[in-house]
């Protein structure tokens, strides 16, 4: 059998090395691949030499490998061991050259497989949850501790920080390659400021989920709160939230997804970067072409000011702007863990000794867990001394919901809590709602944007939980069929008759 040697070039040491270089990046990679493969999760950091670093390693060692061939080469030329010329001689009659092509042809095609197979697993990893949110731990630690528990905790973060489309995708790598030396280089802001300016509209992100044409009708909603007394009085208050919606064929729209830009563009300037101050605001309506413009009459924006700005479409996110990244302030923390049973509201004042735990400054998340343990404990031993030898188990549950609570809303390292991210639901701790219906923007026929409570929801019933007080529509109607048939259909139940068909 024909032995099959290497090509005189590649005997040289620059070759050698890439070799050697390439071989063991590969059986590294082989190694951490099948572990990952093994593995249900990995780590971020494991990932970033599996996906990225190795990759890179094998490159580079495989390029040495024809770089020493071509450094030989030139060697060769000017000592005159072989003849000048410009292109190497390929001539597959001669073993050596056919030994070359063989392994050049072999190693490109198990080089392009492994790439398109590693340049697919290094996309899909450079868009994980874990990548974005504990790669650059610090950094993020309070956004990934927070979308753990939002509402779009199951929706990975690029569905709604990028989107669909290689456009978006190239682009945000592109913009984080600052924020890789911004982080590494420790010139990033505490906290991270908000709202992002780059963000990519809502309407081909989050309307890639939610329909706006399809957002009917109201929803029922109960608040709880908890009021700073002595016995942590259940405080309810039920409303209807008049959500609304609309459809962009009719152009019937009503409620608060009025706003969606379905038969009217909204369109509106802040003053600030957070969008707080909002003292100017154009309706359009989309069939007629008119349009409004409401100022604010105690602070109208000046001449000067208008030519300079660039009014902003309102959509999705400057309401719901904290949707997966909502650090809630103490006293709501407080009142979900009471409610939630967390805490327990027979431990007298503990509603207030709690919120005013949380709510002080602390330099590291370790001191407060220390310090909010300290403070309920030394409470109760001075203020309430028989409940804290009859309830310590209790107290001691209390204490550590009160820290679990600090933890997932207040992050020391990165400077963030509640107060530095302005939440636009509502309009209980912020602005929201009314940094525009306040009563204050008139257009210039003295019509007002308005601050009836009323527009966007009726409370149904509210007050202590034993004696609220109710609204006599909850009631409601007795029900009655639309076709006469007495007192039949208390008999039964509706689906026994209504088969999706004409009955």
């Amino acid at each position: 059998m024909e032995k099959r040697n290497l090509p005189r070039l590649a005997h040289n040491v620059i070759s050698l090395i890439g070799a050697i270089i390439a071989l063991s990046a590969g059986l590294v990679l082989a190694f951490f691949l099948i572990i990952s493969l093994i593995a249900h999760k990995i780590n971020p950091y494991l990932g970033i030499l599996l996906y990225m670093v190795l990759p890179a390693i094998l490159v580079a060692g495989l390029l040495l490998i024809p770089a020493g061939m071509y450094v030989r080469w030139r060697g060769l030329q000017k000592k005159g061991a072989i003849a000048y010329h410009k292109w190497p001689d390929i001539d597959l009659n001669k073993k050596g050259h056919r030994n070359a092509a063989l392994i050049f042809m072999l190693g490109t095609t198990a080089f392009i497989v492994i790439s398109a197979v590693g340049i697919y697993q290094a996309y899909h990893y450079t868009d994980s949850v874990a990548f974005c949110g504990l790669t650059c731990h610090t950094v993020m630690h309070p956004e990934y501790a927070t979308y753990q528990d939002s509402p779009h905790a199951r929706v990975e973060c690029v569905a709604c920080h990028i989107g669909p489309g290689a456009g978006w995708y190239a682009r945000s790598k592109l913009s984080g390659l600052y924020q890789v030396y911004a982080t590494i280089a420790g010139k990033y802001p505490k906290p991270i400021p908000t709202p992002i300016g780059n963000l990519r509209p809502a309407q081909e992100t989050c309307e890639q989920c939610h329909w706006p044409s399809q957002f009917f009708g109201g929803q029922q909603r109960q608040f709880n709160y908890y009021l700073y007394d002595r016995t942590n009085t259940h405080w309810q208050i039920n409303m209807l939230i008049k959500t609304g919606g609309g459809n962009p064929k009719t152009s019937q729209t009503s409620g608060i997804h009025w706003h969606m830009n379905i038969a009217r563009k909204v369109e509106y300037i802040a003053r600030d970067k957070k969008r707080q101050d909002i003292p100017w605001v154009r309706i359009t309506d989309r069939e007629t072409g008119k349009a409004a413009v409401y100022q604010d009459i105690s602070r109208p924006l000046s001449q000067d000011e208008l030519a300079l700005a660039k009014p902003r479409i309102m959509d999705c996110m400057d309401c719901h702007n904290r949707p997966s990244h909502n650090l809630h302030s103490p006293d709501y923390a407080i009142n979900f863990a009471i409610l939630t049973g967390l805490i327990d509201p027979a431990l007298p004042e503990i509603k207030q000794v709690a919120v005013n735990a949380m709510n002080k400054e602390y330099r590291s998340s370790a001191l407060a867990r220390d310090n909010i343990a300290g403070e309920i404990t030394s409470f109760y031993r001075t203020r309430y001394p028989e409940v804290y030898s009859q309830k310590e188990k209790m107290i001691n549950s209390a204490i550590q919901a009160i820290q679990t609570a600090f933890m997932k809303n207040i992050f020391p390292g990165m400077k963030a809590k509640w107060s530095d991210y302005p939440d636009n639901i509502g309009h209980f701790i912020f602005r929201g709602c009314m940094r525009c219906h306040d009563g204050n923007h008139r257009d210039s026929k003295g019509s007002v944007i308005t601050n009836d409570c009323r527009t966007c929801h009726i409370i149904l019933s509210q007050g202590i939980r034993e004696r609220p007080e109710i609204l006599n529509l909850q009631v409601g109607l007795d029900f009655r069929h639309p076709l006469d048939i007495g007192d039949a259909w208390k008999g039964g139940a509706c689906y026994e008759c209504h088969k999706g068909i004409q009955p």
